[in-house]
């Protein structure tokens, strides 16, 4: 099983991902992951924070020679602006200087409040520090190297904004593969033109009003064979750790697999998706469907038909023109920090979710192709595709 965990704090030394069960040679160079961290950072509506911080991955153990050795694979992302938070941040020191005074002021609908009531601290500073979305850093170097694990075996995976505020995309006629192409033309990471340019007015209006904007956006995988995850047993089921995969990203408050809610007004006959059969060879299998309304999953397992998921993200929580709070040292009424933050990260989110969703489809992958290697994988799934298609 291939296992993701992390660790490390916004303004801490760096952001760290551990990925333990990779197969023994997988190859892997820098830019395979480093484009990706830097697209993560883009995006219209990202604050300051993303011109201090030049995200490149640092390999610490598991690499050699550019080839993965069946180890734990260890990778950091160091942060620049650690220099400027050093003596507030000191693992061993107590903290000093401007940036070590104590957060008091939770900020509605963010971990702060929770997070020191739970694990009974006196500074919020504690809790965002690891709450923040700067942790999904590690997720999108993690979910590289997992993409191109799936690109062993024919698999891709894609996501794009399809809804920021009140604008929505018309994307359901973009191909998959041309998903990456149209969608780093824009600065909002949408594929539609005209969409792209009235989320990028509203989320400048937004700015203006000292607001934020959340959105949605859909995540498709293709070139997936029939039956990863199960039916069998709840926690073993693909959709559901899709699901637990993607409301583990920050200020994720939404999910839908294929047409999801926007199907519910609809009569089965017009929901379900036909079954054909296509004697192509592919690693799909050879029955196909003559829609995908489903999104892929059947019975909880990959159908062999394209996977779609869309996800909400709720507008951030840090506002600069700031809600009521209660201080947690004197209990009375207040207005909530002030965060340096972003007017809209939805852009970004679909590099994060992208990357989300690749180290669940691994994980599956080396669930039912097990191998100690990226050869002894590749065989198995021959043989596997090979028996499914002889059906």
């Amino acid at each position: 099983m291939i296992r993701y965990l992390s660790a490390g704090e916004s303004h801490g030394r760096g952001i760290f991902a551990l990925l333990d069960g990779v197969p023994a040679g997988l190859r892997l160079a820098p830019e395979d992951i480093n484009f990706w961290l830097a697209e993560r950072q883009k995006g219209y509506g990202r604050g300051g924070r993303q011109r201090i911080e030049q995200d490149e991955v640092d390999v610490l153990a598991g690499l050699r020679a550019g080839v993965t050795l069946g180890g734990p694979l260890l990778l950091a992302v160091w942060n620049k602006d650690f220099e400027n938070w050093r003596d507030a941040m000191d693992p061993w020191a107590e903290s000093k200087g401007d940036r070590a005074e104590k957060v008091i002021n939770p900020r509605p609908s963010h971990a702060d409040l929770v997070g020191v009531l739970k694990y009974d601290l006196d500074d919020c500073r504690n809790v965002l520090e690891r709450a923040s979305a700067r942790e999904t850093a590690g997720r999108v170097a993690a979910g590289c190297v997992c993409k191109k694990l799936l690109g062993e075996f024919g698999g891709g995976v894609a996501a794009h904004v399809v809804q920021i505020g009140e604008v929505i995309a018309d994307v359901d006629a973009v191909s998959s593969e041309k998903i990456h192409e149209l969608s780093m033309a824009s600065e909002v990471r949408c594929c539609d033109e005209t969409a792209s340019k009235a989320m990028i007015e509203a989320i400048k209006g937004a700015k203006q009003d000292k607001d934020t904007l959340g959105g949605v956006v859909e995540i498709r995988a293709w070139g997936l064979p029939p039956g990863l995850g199960t039916y069998t047993q709840w926690d073993r089921k693909l959709d559901a750790q899709i699901a637990q995969a993607m409301m583990s990203i920050q200020a994720i408050k939404g999910l839908e697999i294929g047409i999801g809610f926007r199907g519910m007004d609809r009569r089965g006959s017009a929901f379900h998706d036909e079954i054909v059969r296509e004697d192509d060879g592919s690693a799909t299998g050879p029955y196909k469907r003559t829609t995908n309304r489903l999104g892929g999953t059947e019975g909880s397992m990959t159908s062999g038909a394209e996977l779609v998921v869309r996800i909400a993200k709720k507008p951030i929580s840090t506002l600069m023109q700031p809600l009521q709070t209660v201080n947690i040292d004197t209990r009375e009424p207040t207005e909530a920090i002030r965060e340096r933050s972003d007017t809209c990260a939805v852009p970004a989110l679909a590099i994060i979710a992208e990357a989300a969703l690749a180290i669940v489809l691994a994980q599956f992958y080396a669930e039912k192709f097990g191998g100690d290697s990226v050869s002894e994988m590749k065989r198995n799934f021959d043989g596997y595709v090979a028996a499914v298609n002889a059906r």
